[in-house]
């Protein structure tokens, strides 16, 4: 008799808790921005629903969808195609914010990007599976997995969008690390990247602004300092138990873009550390529930897939976090299921609709 598969429901709820608690944050810190802009104070917030209901909806029909119907190469070259001519066509789009990000039709967006992490992730797992037990053969792995992702990589860089960049180093080199790579290549490949970061920070005048206003934002507080100096004074002012739900200042046109990237940091003024420790807490189960389904899997794809899927969602809230802290410079990289967005949020649904999947059929 065949076994009933089940799916992993601490994982679901987590998921499902933090979609629901961002949408309420999302209209705590952007009512007042919304009604200021648009008219509505509910704006952002039933786009949010919105998007969050079509996530949801993607979630449940890839929860049953076998996953191993990824590992084709039908489906695999295909995607590899589409991604990069999104990335490509982005860079002809009309810019946002001073940058080639998104494509835009009617009043909704999408931004390729986010896309690309799991297609990325999908092709890693494909490609490493096929490879195990020569993963650190550098001519017939290496270099394929290097052109790939380094043209990915490169087209993001060009948008301009360095966060997503390092995001996805990140992810590809999490899943080489899982696939059994020799840790001597990590030591080459850090020294390669060296002076590249080298000329995109500090032969790029915004970015070489925000490191030093990283290191000191006090020197220009009005300036590139701004942000993150609003950023501490929410979270400081938070306390224990914060300030109360819907009741922070920082949010009321000192901290930009509240809702978006910051959001973190309204959570910390109004919830305090309590309402800060929740929200990783939930991220500390996605990454217990991920890497548990990933141990557990029958497969090789399977293993590395949930490896990917766990440390590109698991991994991008802590650089958000970090920023918001003070802990990184500043980023353009959202919170998931938190920060107001479809891309991210859909994007990260369908990747735990996959990592949901991949739990049910383990052992």
């Amino acid at each position: 008799m065949a076994r009933r598969l089940e799916s992993d429901r601490i994982l679901f709820g987590a998921v499902v808790v933090l979609v629901l608690f961002g949408a309420l944050m999302v209209f705590s810190a952007s009512a007042v921005l919304a009604a200021e802009r648009f008219g509505s104070s509910y704006h952002f917030l039933i786009r949010q629903l919105i998007w969050a209901g079509v996530g949801l909806g993607l979630m449940f029909a890839v929860m049953r969808f076998d996953y191993h119907r990824l590992g084709n190469p039908l489906v695999i070259f295909p995607s590899l195609g589409l991604q990069f001519l999104l990335l490509v066509a982005v860079l002809f789009a009309d810019r946002s914010h001073n940058t080639h990000r998104w494509l835009h039709w009617g009043p909704s967006g999408f931004q390729p990007s986010e896309l690309s992490k799991i297609v990325l992730v999908i092709f890693l797992a494909y490609f490493l599976s096929l490879r195990q037990g020569a993963v650190s053969d550098w001519k017939h792995t290496l270099l394929p997995i290097g052109l790939v992702s380094g043209a990915s990589v490169a087209l993001i860089v060009k948008e301009p969008d360095l966060g997503t960049s390092l995001a996805l180093a990140l992810i590809v080199a999490a899943m080489l690390f899982a696939a059994g790579l020799r840790l001597a290549y990590f030591a080459y490949a850090a020294l390669a990247a060296l002076p590249i970061l080298y000329l995109l920070i500090f032969h790029v005048g915004y970015r070489q602004r925000r490191v030093m206003a990283f290191l000191d934002p006090y020197s220009d507080p009005l300036g590139k300092g701004f942000q993150i100096i609003q950023s501490f004074i929410a979270v400081g002012t938070g306390g224990i138990d914060g300030v109360g739900l819907m009741d922070g200042k920082q949010k009321l046109f000192y901290l930009p873009e509240p809702h978006t990237d910051f959001i973190f940091a309204v959570i910390g003024e109004e919830l305090g550390f309590l309402g800060a420790l929740f929200v990783l807490a939930l991220f500390a189960v996605i990454l217990w529930r991920g890497l548990r389904a990933a141990a557990r899997s029958n497969d090789e794809f399977g293993r590395l897939l949930a490896i990917g899927l766990t440390v590109m969602l698991v991994g991008q809230a802590l650089v958000n976090i970090s920023v918001v802290l003070g802990l990184m410079p500043t980023k353009g990289i959202p919170l998931p299921f938190l920060s107001y967005g479809g891309s991210s949020l859909v994007m990260s649904l369908l990747a735990v609709g996959i990592l949901l999947n991949i739990s049910q059929q383990s052992s």
